[in-house]
């Protein structure tokens, strides 16, 4: 006699690993050359070219401390300065340098550039050069207030993204947009003024960003596609 089957009557449900992970990151979408947060908040991120401070005279460098102060005293809300470290990735580099070398029709100038692309390639996987930037998140909070311990606590419990804050956000937008860009002015003009070089990031620079932040491994074999529906599809809105 068989015994019968059982089957059990709790079903489990699968979760992709990059599904979980996308629970608990606080950015709901990147658009308008900014950044938005599933709480509402906006940030908009600056990058500013490196100054060779010890180049300067006394006189520039007085001037340039004196002007860095008047700047930081006109500020009424808090800016985030972040200096990111990263291996240089030169495979664009590389591959245009080949493409040239191929293209010459002297030959010793075609096994220059070639040998030149080589050295380059081998002196990058023996040496790790890292890159730095310099970059300003600029934010903008307008309208909320900062929530209780036990409000964050429910966050934490909860950190899944709801049609009603959706909607909340889409409601606040463009009066929070158009805070965040005043913000972003003044920043930029209190900065220029000490002789630094600045732009702020684009939609896709930002995604290009948190793309390198979040997947360090992935985004060096893996670029971000250059085709519009193909970043659609991947959940990137340009």
């Amino acid at each position: 006699m068989s015994t019968p089957k059982l089957t059990g009557t709790v079903r489990t449900r699968k979760r992709s690993v990059t599904t979980a992970t996308q629970r608990f990151l606080p950015i709901a979408e990147i658009r308008n050359d900014s950044v938005i947060l599933k709480n509402g908040g906006l940030r908009a991120v600056i990058e500013v070219e490196a100054l060779n401070f010890n180049l300067k005279s006394e006189t520039e460098q007085q001037a340039i401390i004196a002007g860095y102060g008047a700047f930081m005293n006109t500020l009424t809300f808090p800016l985030q300065i972040v200096i990111r470290s990263t291996k240089t990735n030169i495979d664009d580099y590389l591959t245009t340098i080949r493409t040239l070398g191929e293209k010459q029709d002297n030959v010793l100038l075609k096994n220059q550039t070639l040998a030149y692309a080589d050295f380059m390639q081998r002196l990058i996987e023996v040496a790790e050069i890292m890159q730095k930037r310099f970059l300003i998140v600029v934010p903008m909070d307008h309208g909320m207030r900062k929530k209780t311990l036990i409000e964050q606590f429910f966050d934490w419990l909860n950190p899944d993204d709801t049609a009603s804050k959706a909607t909340v956000r889409r409601r606040d937008f463009n009066s929070g947009i158009k805070l965040l860009n005043e913000r972003v002015e003044l920043v930029s003009s209190g900065l220029s003024n000490i002789g630094l070089h600045l732009k702020r990031l684009s939609t896709r620079q930002l995604i290009e960003l948190y793309y390198q932040i979040y997947n360090p491994k992935n985004a060096q074999t893996q670029k971000i596609p250059n085709n519009e529906e193909q970043l659609q599809m991947q959940g990137m809105t340009l």
